[in-house]
């Protein structure tokens, strides 16, 4: 079965399915109850599965990550929310020390299977603190899967998909996607080990086809990078678009066959270049694909400074305009 829903609807949806499927399930965070988060994506799920399920905590970011960690290693799954992006940091002692390292620790004795769901990036015009990327700081971390879905599709596949992993996994949702609707099919909730359920958090998604340069993205930066491509066809210029989804692990040998291919690569994403999650793409790609490569590995993202004001933040995501000069670029070699 399959309907029209938002973004934001389908990770609701999916996280409906995880609590209807695993009595073990929580969802936790500041407003996820009544309120039904900021923005709304737990709407409901309070009245549905009651205040021990679905819980209102206190505005401690540590807190809430510590106390997951704990419920987790008595057997639970909680599913924490962050309520925007810049509010991780005071959590990210316990995410980094404490719940990467746990699993490794102990040799395997010890499982802590957290999901902490984050609306990153821009887009929607917010104040200070609330359009980070931070993705990089996390995938740098050993120990965390660190994924971002850009359809309503992968948001439901997923979320499900990371609530029955056994390992902690950082869901970043781009926030200035929640409203974008697709086409979206629910299927049975996955156990841990199914197959499906670890390919969705771990392999790359080709969203186009072509020939003639290798566009990399994930989260809010591939339906830029699809309007790029779409642009490009109109003067005969063929573009491959691969939607990471996982941005640790990271799917080198999908990015890769791509890339041999079209013998170029450009990676776009809204957080800085500078020492971003591109620049592991970039050297992974010029590492398998060396021979292959017609012209250098080019990215386009944030630059590095602090996140603008609303009325500036055009003028720093990256944009189609970018994309395209990067790849007239690219294709000059």
């Amino acid at each position: 079965m399959s309907e029209t829903l938002t973004f934001a609807r389908a990770i609701t949806d999916g996280l409906r399915s995880a609590l209807e499927s695993d009595e073990k399930v929580l969802v936790m965070g500041e407003d996820v109850g009544r309120l039904g988060g900021v923005f709304r994506v737990t709407d409901g799920l309070q009245k549905d599965f009651g205040e021990d399920r679905v819980v209102d905590t206190p505005l401690a970011e540590s807190g809430i990550v510590g106390t997951a960690i704990g419920l987790a290693l008595r057997g639970y799954r909680p599913v924490c929310e962050i309520q925007f992006d810049g509010f991780v940091f005071p959590a990210y002692d316990q995410i980094t020390t404490q719940l990467a390292k746990m699993h490794y620790r102990s040799r395997g004795r010890l499982q802590v299977p957290v999901v902490i769901r984050i609306p990153y990036g821009g887009g929607i015009g917010a104040v200070e603190h609330h359009s980070e990327s931070p993705e990089a700081l996390f995938a740098h971390t050993p120990g965390l899967r660190v994924v971002s879905p850009a359809t309503p599709q992968d948001a439901y596949d997923m979320i499900r998909a990371a609530v029955a992993s056994p390992d902690p996994v950082l869901f970043f949702e781009p926030k200035g996607r929640y409203w974008t609707k697709g086409e979206v099919a629910t299927s049975p909730y996955p156990s841990a080990d199914a197959a499906g359920s670890a390919d969705v958090l771990n392999t790359a998604r080709v969203a186009r086809r072509g020939d003639d340069v290798t566009l990399v993205a994930y989260g809010p930066t591939v339906a830029t990078a699809l309007k790029a491509a779409d642009a490009l066809a109109s003067e005969g210029t063929s573009a491959d678009v691969v939607d990471l989804r996982s941005i640790s692990p990271l799917d080198v040998t999908a990015v890769a066959e791509s890339v041999r291919r079209t013998g170029r690569c450009v990676v776009v994403h809204e957080a800085p270049s500078f020492l971003g999650s591109g620049a592991e793409v970039a050297a992974r790609v010029t590492e398998e694909c060396f021979h292959s490569l017609e012209a250098p590995v080019l990215r386009v993202g944030g630059f590095h400074a602090p996140y603008p004001v609303a009325k500036l933040e055009h003028e720093y995501l990256p944009s189609v305009d970018r994309i395209l000069d990067a790849v007239d670029r690219a294709l000059a070699f």
